[in-house]
């Protein structure tokens, strides 16, 4: 049974712990969630594949089957930032939010889940599959220090998994991929007042910049995410007013579709920038690839109805950002994300979650593990 004020306390003392990320350090959260599931009678593991970067392993196990279900969801944020009526750190309820950095994203919807697996512990449910409660670090940053190795190293080998990182009960089934690169110019030096003596790296970086922005990229209509986009996100050049400038780089967030190829992307872009200049690097930081699930999985089919059974609206969807979803298809899992967060409230100041929707999240939740047949 859920406790709803409990529920409320625990997702308050989840914000009042500062995990921003960067600089990252997750473990006073993990100590905290640890704390409630071995409370639970559970058997849990902390992995820390760097100081302070904790990830909390927590098994529920039946005897009667070899099948695991991985339910997840984040310990860190992002930076709280300025511009907050309410403390960030202070998890105050207000008209029935509670207000705090990660009430959205993604300690509303942790607390919720973990609400869930603890009732389901102490009423000593048998699942019949295998229940592993992940709450994983550095997700602001690339996961590198949580599931992305976790997966890797085969600490975890789910045979399917429930991220929470999404809002509004959405039921996310694609995803969009991710480039993230730099293009560095090369120009060369010379005195500000003779710059014709000179190749200005920054003015080719900006004819560049202008083209990117109006490149159009073959892809296959998708009816859950818009077209590609491109972003840039940061620039810097010169040394100095009086010096025409020899160096530039800019970085930019490409996101593109199912079906699109991440190598003739980066062709074409490197074709359009060899208009300008034949003195260029292009340097990838990241790279994700899109992902899709059908819509008639199972693990969706019965998130549907248990929201239809609670009388909750749900959509499938797609998402235009990442989520971890895209590394279980590395490792062929099949995966789906949903949460209870309340739309365009992640990342903002002044972040909040609806009491209501955490309530009624954790109820679907245990839900859904009591009823879920597993295949």
């Amino acid at each position: 049974m859920i406790d709803k004020k409990q529920l409320v306390l625990l997702t308050q003392n989840l914000i009042r712990i500062n995990s921003e990320n960067p600089p990252g350090n997750e473990k006073k959260c993990a100590l905290l969630i640890r704390k409630h599931l071995k409370d639970a009678g559970l058997k849990v593991d902390l992995y820390e594949l760097k100081r302070l970067r904790s990830n909390v392993l927590a098994y529920y196990n039946s005897p009667k089957s070899k099948k695991t279900l991985l339910v997840t969801a984040h310990l860190d944020t992002v930076p709280a930032g300025s511009g907050w009526r309410f403390n960030p750190f202070k998890a105050k309820i207000h008209k029935n939010r509670i207000y705090g950095r990660g009430a959205s994203d993604c300690k509303g919807n942790l607390a919720a889940l973990l609400a869930a697996v603890v009732s389901i512990a102490r009423d000593k449910v048998d699942l019949g599959y295998n229940l592993l409660f992940l709450a994983s670090s550095d997700e602001e940053t690339g996961s590198h220090l949580g599931i992305v190795p976790l997966l890797e190293k085969k600490i975890i080998r789910p045979n399917a998994a429930v991220i929470l990182d999404s809002d509004d009960f959405g039921i996310i089934t694609a995803q969009k991929g991710l480039i993230h690169f730099k293009v560095k110019i090369i120009g060369k030096k010379a005195h500000g007042a003779y710059p014709y003596m000179g190749v200005n790296a920054i003015e080719l970086a900006g004819k560049i910049i202008v083209e990117l922005k109006k490149i159009k990229l073959t892809h296959k209509k998708h009816n859950l995410l818009k077209a590609p986009t491109i972003n840039i996100g940061t620039i810097a050049g010169g040394d100095k007013v009086n010096i025409v400038a020899d160096w530039c780089e800019f970085s930019v967030d490409l996101r593109f579709l199912p079906g699109m190829v991440p190598k003739q992307i980066i062709k074409k872009i490197s074709k359009i920038i060899s208009r300008y200049t034949k003195s260029f690097v292009i340097e990838i930081d990241d790279l994700q690839f899109p992902y899709e699930i059908d819509n008639k999985h199972f693990l969706v089919k019965h998130l549907l109805k248990v929201l239809k059974d609670y009388k909750i609206v749900s959509k499938i969807k797609g998402s235009e950002g990442a989520t971890v979803i895209s590394f279980f298809q590395k490792q062929g899992i099949p995966a789906i994300a949903t949460g209870f967060s309340n739309p365009n409230t992640m990342h903002i100041s002044d972040e909040y979650i609806d009491i209501e929707n955490l309530y009624k999240g954790a109820l679907v939740l245990e839900s859904y593990f009591k009823n879920l047949s597993f295949k």
